[in-house]
């Protein structure tokens, strides 16, 4: 059966298992919602009935032959792949199944040190070895950029055996790199392209964005469709080109993907790639304008600065994703995390993230411009009741990390705790990380330094959500003995 863009099989066939009323003595144990009906009142009796297990109508995501295998070609068409996975561990599962398939313990990866914590997470799991490339900086706001081409020819140039780069595109702040250079680069050295596209779904379907993945030749790439996509939390597809083995692929992804993937993720996939082929380029537009607007007006308050564009250089800029409402915050006195909480506690608004100096705001086409309005307006008597002098901030939000061991080695080496303000000198042996984002600050395997200490010690006083360590409250740091 040939099935085009309109079509979502996943979701045709748990609407036709649904109506053959079929009787169930296998799991889920809430058999449909009749076990517990306050769930079920929450959910819907909808929800609950198509939360299923695998069987033959339905197919079996870690061998699919029928319905999840057709949603996967479309997806792969709609995407311009070769071939597309349905992931239901987040991108954090697509960014591992990557480099736990580009790489086996002792090979080396190219990648920018302000990865996801996802990334380092597969080293230490993998054994694969880390050449980190420092991200530029941009001085005005602080924030960590993209990979510059000569960083990356000279990081292949001395370690000419890795077996790939990897790369963030967008970064959270919308920064994007020369993908198209440095994919070339790579395949003519023989290696891989892994690309962290999270938040850059929306890439594939639009006009006007940063050029996506697989349209430059890039291997790999891990596609967040629930954060501008439009599909349920926790679901992603993970992308391969046409010299990718996608068995070998399948078998790297079912080595950590659980064996009871969610129908009701694997539906929203289905129905979002369906809805995103049809109507992405209108929807997407409507999605710039809305963000074009609210930076226009957040930069006419005065004292913040809505960046885009304007921004990039070709290089460590390249380009730059307009739907990312990234406001430097500093310039009032405040930190982003403060900005951040503020309007969550006292306006009711929650944003994306708030760091050092900078807040998000990630706009689609489902938001609204009264609710833009509202932010606007909040931001701007932010400014009038809480502005302050700016001195004694922090200008920055990335500090350069003297690796010592790879992050396996230093993660499973014998440990002890000591007080974070104790450990200047040591090698770390856990994550320290504000989240959201999720980049790490210390990962393992790092030497801890003083400034490293006062950027944690600072972080913390702002509000910061620090993760990552033993200690919930990073009273206290997991270092080598």
């Amino acid at each position: 059966m040939h099935f085009f863009q309109h079509n979502a099989p996943v979701f045709e066939a748990l609407a036709e298992y649904k109506q053959n009323r079929m009787v169930h003595f296998d799991v889920p144990g809430h058999k449909g919602g009749r076990a517990n009906r306050d769930l079920t009142e929450f959910l819907g009796d909808r929800c609950m009935s198509a939360d299923i297990n695998s069987s033959k109508p339905v197919d079996n995501l870690c061998h699919p032959v029928s319905v999840i295998r057709d949603a996967e070609i479309l997806a792969a068409e709609a995407f311009g792949a070769a071939n597309a996975f349905f992931m239901v561990g987040g991108t954090t599962s697509s960014v591992q199944a990557m480099i736990m398939t580009a790489c086996k313990r002792g090979d080396s990866v190219i990648m920018p040190r302000n990865v996801h914590r996802s990334a380092i997470n597969a080293l230490v799991i993998c054994g694969a070895v880390p050449v980190y490339i420092n991200p530029g900086l941009n001085k005005r706001l602080g924030i960590p950029l993209g990979m510059m081409v000569e960083d990356v020819k000279r990081a292949i140039k001395e370690n000419p055996g890795a077996k790939a780069v990897f790369l963030n595109n967008p970064t959270y702040y919308g920064i994007c790199s020369n993908l198209r250079e440095i994919t070339a680069l790579a395949h003519t050295h023989g290696m891989l392209v892994l690309v962290d596209e999270a938040h850059g779904a929306h890439f594939y379907f639009g006009d006007g964005f940063p050029i996506p993945a697989m349209a430059v030749g890039a291997d790999m790439a891990a596609v967040s469709m629930h954060k501008t996509g439009g599909s349920l939390t926790q679901s992603s597809f993970l992308l391969c080109g046409k010299d990718m083995n996608a068995g070998y692929v399948r078998q790297i992804i079912n080595l950590t993907q659980t064996t009871s993937g969610s129908y009701l993720l694997l539906a929203s996939l289905d129905m979002s790639r369906s809805h995103l082929a049809m109507q992405g380029t209108r929807i997407y537009k409507q999605a710039l304008s809305l963000a074009e607007y609210a930076r226009v007006e957040i930069n006419e308050i005065g004292g913040y600065y809505a960046f885009s564009r304007e921004l990039c250089d070709g290089d460590a800029i390249y380009d730059f994703d307009a739907t990312k409402l990234s406001v430097h915050t500093r310039d009032i006195g405040l930190a982003g995390v403060e900005v951040y909480d503020l309007l969550r506690d006292e306006y009711g608004i929650q944003i994306e993230f708030g760091d050092i100096g900078n807040i998000l705001a990630l706009i689609t086409a489902a938001d609204r411009g009264l609710e833009l309005e509202r932010l606007i307006s909040s931001l701007s008597e932010i400014k009038r009741l809480y502005q302050k002098d700016s001195a004694g901030m922090f200008d920055h939000e990335y500090i350069s990390p003297a690796v010592r061991l790879t992050p396996q080695e230093a993660f499973y080496s014998e440990k002890k705790s000591l007080p974070t303000a104790q450990t200047a000198g040591c090698i770390c042996g856990e994550f320290v990380m504000c989240y959201p984002p999720g980049i790490p600050i210390l990962a393992p395997g790092e030497r801890i330094t003083r400034e490293i200490l006062d950027y944690i010690a600072y972080a913390k006083e702002k509000g910061c959500f620090l993760t990552g360590t033993q200690d919930m409250d990073t009273r206290e740091i997991q270092v080598l003995i």
